[in-house]
């Protein structure tokens, strides 16, 4: 076999989740805070959409970069909404947000090549870099900044084999928000060597506590031309099985991604394109509903985690997630997760697999009950340790 692919290691928390999913059909309790997948149906206005464009004989292939429709209505909405101006030609949709990334890493890297990921990572940032033949240079971030990433950090790893820098607001697993200052520095740092940001801004729409998302690629016409913007329907609008993703970025990163993926996959699934359309066009009361639940679970969730002795945790500022530390517990997170799986039917995903070897993940993406009921089995665990 290949022995890049050989290589690859398997999604840890779409590992764990399977595993939660078989103990569940096999009748046993389970409290699972594996998935990054809202607990919500897809809204009602997007499924007609694309009912009706399947009824309508909308089945066939689309251009391989996404419909234009769709394209033109991704630009709109960054124009209002993020406040960066693209043509529908700069413009890829992709089977999801994690292919879109996919695309970029092939697209942008050679071998030899660096490219800089803050960590804790979104654990699937360094496999896809490797596919590409590059090498992921992790910068690992401290409590002391929140888990995030500060310019001098990202001044110490630049070389001249750096290719680009990931920035993912809010980000997996962490769920920190960078704020337009810091977020600005870092831009300016890597504009100033020549090197590609690839924004990933998938969880856009959950942010709490008064803060604001700000796209990178609308700072300078500098920044704009290094920049490549990801995003996609899953998170913000429940779309997760729809697997529709985009990214934006200069006319010849696109055009070449294109190629790649008219090779690979051609087109998105169509009549999910029309969902997306309708998505876009619908109005946002559907995610203010989702934020709003996310937002009491984050509350109830950080003040049970935070009252455990021996647990600390950066507060989440966006997303669904939290990575508390848990390494003055005397396990390691792979231990820790293993053994609470097993004795008390809690899954969480060990932080290992984000570049977090102290920490675990918990996704608040699931209802209450299992949130209550899952903080009750995790502090009975952690009085046995």
């Amino acid at each position: 076999m290949n022995r890049t692919i050989a290589s690859i290691a398997p999604s840890a928390s779409l590992k764990i989740t399977s595993l939660a999913k078989k103990l569940a059909g096999e009748a046993k309790s389970i409290c699972s805070f594996a998935a990054g997948e809202p607990d919500f149906d897809t809204p009602q206005h997007i499924k007609t959409a694309a009912e009706q464009a399947l009824q309508g004989g909308e089945t066939k292939y689309t251009p391989a970069a996404g419909l234009m429709k769709l394209r033109a209505a991704i630009a709109a909405k960054l124009a209002a909404d993020n406040r960066v101006e693209y043509e529908p030609e700069q413009i890829l949709v992709s089977n999801g947000a994690k292919h879109s990334l996919f695309n970029i890493f092939m697209t942008l890297c050679e071998t030899g090549d660096e490219v800089i990921i803050p960590a804790p990572y979104w654990l699937s940032y360094p496999e896809m870099v490797r596919i590409a033949g590059a090498e992921p240079v992790f910068v690992h971030c401290t409590e002391d900044h929140d888990l995030k990433l500060t310019p001098e950090l990202l001044s110490r790893h630049i070389t001249e084999k750096t290719r680009a820098l990931v920035l993912n607001s809010p980000s997996n697993p962490i769920g920190v928000v960078y704020g337009e200052d810091e977020l600005r520095t870092l831009v300016e740092i890597a504009v100033e060597h020549g090197i590609w940001v690839i924004s990933d801004e998938i969880y856009e729409k959950l942010i709490y506590d008064g803060m604001r998302h700000v796209s990178p690629a609308g700072f300078s016409a500098e920044a704009y031309a290094c920049t490549i913007t990801v995003n996609g329907f899953s998170k913000a609008y429940a779309m997760t099985g729809w697997r529709l993703g985009y990214f934006a970025a200069p006319r010849e990163v696109v055009k070449a991604a294109s190629a790649l993926q008219s090779h690979s996959t051609s087109g998105p699934n169509t009549f999910a394109q029309f969902g997306a359309i309708a998505a876009l066009e619908g109005g946002e009361d559907c995610i203010a509903e989702m934020a709003a639940a996310f937002d009491e679970r984050r509350a109830y969730l950080y003040d049970r985690l935070t009252s455990m002795a021996g647990v600390t945790c950066v507060k989440p500022r966006g997303a669904f997630y939290m990575l508390p530390n848990i390494s003055s517990l005397g396990l390691d997170s792979v231990t820790f997760a293993e053994r609470l799986l097993d004795e008390y039917g809690v899954a969480v995903v060990p932080g290992i697999a984000f570049g977090a070897p102290d920490n675990i993940r918990l996704s608040y993406a699931c209802g209450m009950d299992n949130i209550r009921e899952g903080m009750d089995r995790l502090e009975k665990f952690l009085a046995g340790l």
